[in-house]
């Protein structure tokens, strides 16, 4: 018997709607115990820079569910966690892992990202600063993970389904990031790109301190470091 639109719908939000729904579920969860991880870092880094240099200190920020902030001395780590539930194109390599290649709602996932900004460019109010994803990370309805990013290789998508997303993963994950974040420095701009300035440009940086700031002139989040 052939199946109604209304057949196919309710099949639809039973199955299809309903694994996003988990996905989101178990996101949210990941995110909470990424917010946990945060939270205790100024406690571990902060005495041993105290009496060193105030500036230096670690500062966590939760801005509603979805987002939170750690200040890294004069960098800004910003994790944010998407809402929406996502599916992979087909070339991409989770589906040649075991684990993808035996259910494909599997590779369902969630997505928190992982920001670098300039300190500065919250201090200021600089809207037109640039910030940097360094790292994402992708989790499924059954807490399996892996990351794409910067120096985050260890947990590529090759170990997909292998390991759970947990407080000691996400202490790595945080911590490789933070690391990167430092080591990656502000760069000058070509002096071509900054050999003239009209009056009206001079005024609005000198009212508003709205010159457009990044670490990295032309910075592409591209394949020598992300794909495994």
């Amino acid at each position: 018997m052939k199946k109604s639109l209304q057949d196919k719908i309710s099949e639809q939000l039973l199955t299809r709607a309903a694994l996003k729904q988990g996905v989101f579920d178990t996101t949210l969860s990941a995110f909470d115990q990424l917010k946990e991880v945060l939270k205790v870092l100024p406690e571990v880094f902060n005495p041993q820079l105290t009496d060193k240099d105030a500036r230096l200190q670690l500062q966590y920020e939760e801005v509603g569910n979805f987002v939170a902030k750690l200040k890294v001395a004069g960098d800004v780590l910003v994790f944010f966690m998407h809402t929406n539930a996502f599916m992979f194109d087909r070339e991409h390599k989770i589906w040649e892992q075991p684990y993808a290649k035996e259910n494909m709602a599997r590779c369902y996932t969630g997505v928190i990202n992982i920001y670098n900004f300039l300190y500065d460019s919250f201090r200021y109010g600089r809207p037109d600063d640039l910030g940097y994803m360094v790292a994402r990370v992708f989790v499924n309805r059954e807490n399996a993970f892996f990351v794409e990013g910067k120096r985050q290789r260890a947990m590529g998508v090759s170990g997909f389904g292998t390991n759970k997303l947990d407080i000691d993963n996400w202490q790595k994950i945080v911590e490789t990031a933070m690391l990167y974040s430092l080591e990656f420095d502000l760069l000058v701009p070509p002096y071509e790109n900054m050999s003239m300035l009209t009056m009206a440009q001079l005024n609005e940086e000198i009212m508003q301190s709205r010159m457009r700031t990044g670490k990295r002139l032309g910075f592409v989040f591209n394949s020598d470091d992300v794909k495994q």
